[in-house]
């Protein structure tokens, strides 16, 4: 008899805010298929850009997601403080010649609708600060998403792994860290859907195979054309309403909260939640709230 892994997930928040409601739907999502399943739950603290970071966002985040009954299993992952993994893998990929120096400036792949990849792969010539880039560019990728079925998605562009400004790029981070802590089912905003392709081929030239990945439902800001986030001013919520945002957040994903558990205390309201957590009854539509 096959043995399956162990459900493990996580939820990673940048420290670029304090915690809105799109990102306590993105949570609460990710914490409620993880125990549904029997999974843990990890939270990582992905504060990689200092410039866009916000003093004692990262304190208030976590005390957020407490103050609404959503503990996490063992210690928060920081990802300030794996720099020196992320340089191993850099050299890793460089041992598989599929890693390069870029030095075209945004401008430039502004005016050129897009980059080039033929021409920073020709390039020896050193201009300064420069980008290192992934080869991965072309052909597809299919996977299965949880919520949003069959996807099968291009990679037209060479994915940057360390920026010119010298710091790890997401798509570097998320992808070794993924594999560091084991994570299995990664469960997240549709914003990052179309990340998704170029990380499934990141984890296959690591020796890695990737992870479940399902994209839930955006909460949409005023006039419903941008989703509501932290660089749009979305309003942190109130962590003396825990019980009152869950019902909220559950109510946007398609579970409706009795009206006897409404003013019951968070860690009730989620147990009942997790008991009541099915897939297929997250209504998958983007959506501004009632």
């Amino acid at each position: 008899m096959k043995k399956t892994n162990p459900y493990i997930g996580r939820f990673a928040p940048s420290p670029s805010g304090p915690l809105h409601f799109g990102s306590l739907v993105c949570a609460l999502g990710s914490y409620l298929d993880a125990l549904a399943h029997g999974g843990h739950w990890l939270v990582r603290m992905e504060d990689l850009d200092p410039p866009r970071e916000e003093p004692g966002a990262a304190d208030r985040i976590l005390k957020s997601l407490e103050s609404h009954g959503l503990h996490w299993h063992g210690t928060v992952e920081w990802q300030s403080r794996r720099h020196g993994f992320y340089e191993e893998t850099l050299e890793q990929l460089r041992q598989q010649a599929v890693l390069y120096s870029c030095y075209c400036s945004r401008s430039q792949i502004r005016q050129n609708g897009g980059h080039d990849n033929l021409t920073c792969r020709t390039k020896n010539d050193d201009q300064g600060a420069c980008a290192l880039r992934l080869q991965c560019a072309g052909g597809e990728e299919r996977f299965e998403d949880i919520w949003r079925g069959t996807q099968i998605q291009s990679v037209r562009e060479d994915t940057i792994l360390k920026r010119r400004d010298g710091l790890y790029a997401y798509q570097l981070a998320v992808v070794v860290d993924d594999i560091a802590q084991g994570i299995t089912h990664i469960v997240r905003g549709a914003d990052l859907l179309d990340t998704t392709a170029a990380q499934i081929r990141l984890f296959r030239l690591l020796g890695t195979e990737a992870p479940r990945f399902g994209h839930l439902p955006l909460v949409m800001g005023p006039g419903g054309r941008q989703k509501l986030s932290k660089q749009n001013h979305a309003a942190a919520i109130n962590d003396n309403n825990a019980s009152g945002n869950l019902c909220t957040a559950l109510d946007f994903l398609g579970f409706h909260v009795p009206d006897a558990l409404k003013q019951v205390t968070p860690e009730h309201i989620l147990k009942w939640a997790a008991a009541h957590w099915q897939r297929h009854q997250v209504d998958k539509r983007d959506r501004q709230l009632h």
